[in-house]
C-alpha cells in the first residue's frame, strides 16, 4: 500500500488548527487524509476542536459543552478563523478525513451525519476510547475505524482488536518494533504520530509504518515512499 501522510489539524504547523483555513491548505499541499477532532457543543453541534476548552486555540475561555454554536461562532480560532462545525468541513475539501472524538456521546452525533451522507468510505473514525469506537462501528455500517493511543503496551494490540478497529494511531515516541509485528499478525495498519522530523520519518521508513500525521506538509515530499 502507499504510505499515507495525514494532516494533523489540517496543517497546524503553518496555520490556526482545526479551522477551515488549515483544512484546505492541507488539501492544496496534498496530503493525503485531513484529521480533526470533534466535541459536542452545548445544543448538540459537532464542534471541530481538539481541547475541551476554548482557552487555548481562541480568545474565549470555558467549556466547549457549556457553550452554545453562537457563543462558539462569536470567538476568533486564529487569524479571524471562526471555529467551524463538522458539516463545514465537509463541504470545505474533497480530501478523506479522520475524524476523533471524545467520547460516546458524540459517536452518536457523528453517526447521524455519517449515515445522511453516506460517509462510510470517505471518513475514518478514530478516538483513544475503546467504547466510542464501538459505538460508531454499531451505528454506521461499513465504518472504518482507529484506536489512538499516547501511552500504551503490547496490549494496545487486543484492545484494538476487541473494539473492531482497523487501525491503530500510535505515538511515535512510544513505538516498538515489537509492537509493530504483533499489529501486523492482527492485520492491523499503524500510523505513527505526530511526525515532523527527519528522524521520526526514518524511524517511521524503519518501522515500516503505513502513514505518519504531520503539522508540516513538508512531509508529503520527503516521505513519498512505499510502506
Amino acid at each position: 500500500m502507499n504510505f499515507l501522510t495525514i494532516g494533523h489539524r489540517g496543517v497546524m504547523g503553518v496555520a490556526p488548527e482545526n479551522t477551515l483555513r488549515s483544512f484546505v491548505a492541507a488539501q492544496e499541499a496534498g496530503l493525503d487524509v485531513i484529521e480533526l477532532d470533534l466535541h459536542l457543543s452545548k445544543d448538540g453541534a459537532l464542534v471541530v476542536m481538539h481541547d475541551a476548552e476554548v482557552d487555548r486555540t481562541t480568545d474565549g475561555t470555558g467549556a466547549i459543552a457549556d457553550k452554545t454554536l453562537a457563543e462558539l461562532r462569536a470567538l476568533d480560532a486564529g487569524g479571524g478563523e471562526r471555529i467551524p462545525v463538522f458539516e463545514e468541513v465537509l463541504d470545505a475539501v474533497r480530501a478523506p478525513l479522520q475524524a476523533e472524538i471524545k467520547d460516546v456521546q458524540a459517536a452518536r452525533r457523528l453517526a447521524e451525519v455519517m449515515n445522511a451522507r453516506d460517509l462510510a468510505a470517505r471518513v475514518e473514525v478514530s478516538s483513544f476510547h475503546d467504547e466510542a469506537i464501538a459505538e460508531i462501528a454499531r451505528l454506521v455500517p461499513g465504518v472504518r475505524t482507529a484506536l489512538v493511543a499516547s501511552r500504551y503496551d503490547t496490549g494496545v494490540v487486543d484492545r484494538a482488536v476487541a473494539a473492531g478497529a482497523s487501525t491503530l494511531c500510535l505515538d511515535i515516541r512510544r513505538l516498538t518494533l515489537e509492537i509493530v509485528e504483533r499489529a501486523r499478525k492482527a492485520d492491523l495498519a499503524v500510523l505513527g504520530w505526530v511526525v515532523n522530523t527527519q528522524d521520526h520519518l526514518r524511524l517511521v521508513r524503519a518501522l515500516g509504518l503505513d502513514g505518519a500525521t504531520t503539522d508540516f506538509p513538508e512531509i508529503k515530499r520527503t516521505g513519498r515512499f512505499t510502506a
